[in-house]
Formats: structure tokens, C-alpha cells, sequence
């Protein structure tokens, strides 16, 4: 589709966008991306879990609750870097479902360590921000890899 310019308007030529051959490098390009986002997840889970022990330090100020939720979000995300180290070698090897099927448990978990918290009324969770982004960058993990 082209546009000829009259002298006060511009040529337009949707054309060559619709005609361009997708690029050998595409399909590597996303591999990558797949890679990188569940890398990404993976930083993302050993720095909640190190929030988590500097939260846990704080013995005197945690609600007795809190504290329980506190170490049970710690058993979740501690197992999920180990899972998210898997997904990586799971991508690598190309079993991609495999991988899928990790980056799904890691979701789970920080969904499970926020209903955690909901198990008490009044309770606020102090890692909503945390597992809402741990959620978010499993989901970009797995739109990434599938």
C-alpha cells in the first residue's frame, strides 16, 4: 500500500513492512530471551529469600504469625531457586516442558507464601510486592519458553 504525497503531506509505504522475511537469528533470539527470563526469576527468588532472613532477624518486633509465614515463605522460596537452577538446565537441554512445568511450581510458591498471611484476618504480608513479582516473572518465563 502506498500513499502518494500531495506537497503538504508525506509518502507513506506500508509495504516493505509486510515483506520482510523473518530472520535466521529470530528463533535464537527468543531462546535467549527464554534464558534470561528465568535467570532473571531465579535472582529474583535468592533476593526475596535474603529479605526474608533479614526479616526473620528482626526476633523482638515479628508477630508470632508472621514469623511462621515468614520461615514457611522461606522453605518455598529456597526449594523454588533450586527449582528455578532445574528450569535452567531443563531450557539448556531443550526440554522445555520440563522447564515449563518448574517455572509453573515457582509460580505456585509465591502464590502459597502470600495466602499464607491471608490465613489470619489483620494479617499484612510484608512480601506482597515480593511474591506479586516472583508471579509476574514466572509468567514472563513461561510466555518466554513455550
Amino acid at each position: 500500500m502506498k500513499l502518494r504525497a500531495t506537497p503538504t503531506s508525506a509518502t507513506i509505504s506500508a509495504s516493505p513492512l509486510y515483506k520482510q522475511p523473518p530472520t535466521a537469528t529470530a528463533p535464537n533470539d527468543l531462546r535467549q530471551l527464554g534464558k534470561i527470563s528465568i535467570k532473571l526469576l531465579g535472582r529474583n527468588l535468592t533476593n526475596s529469600s535474603s529479605y526474608i532472613k533479614e526479616l526473620l532477624k528482626n526476633k523482638d518486633k515479628t508477630d508470632p504469625f508472621v514469623r511462621s509465614c515468614l520461615h514457611d515463605c522461606l522453605d518455598l522460596y529456597s526449594d523454588a531457586t533450586l527449582t528455578a537452577k532445574q528450569a535452567i538446565r531443563d531450557y539448556r537441554a531443550k526440554r522445555y516442558d520440563d522447564s515449563n512445568i518448574d517455572v509453573s511450581s515457582i509460580m505456585d510458591s509465591s502464590t502459597t507464601c502470600e495466602d499464607g498471611f491471608k490465613e489470619k484476618e489483620g494479617v499484612v504480608s510484608p512480601l506482597t510486592k515480593r511474591n506479586n513479582d516472583t508471579f509476574q516473572l514466572s509468567a514472563i518465563s513461561l510466555s518466554s519458553s513455550t
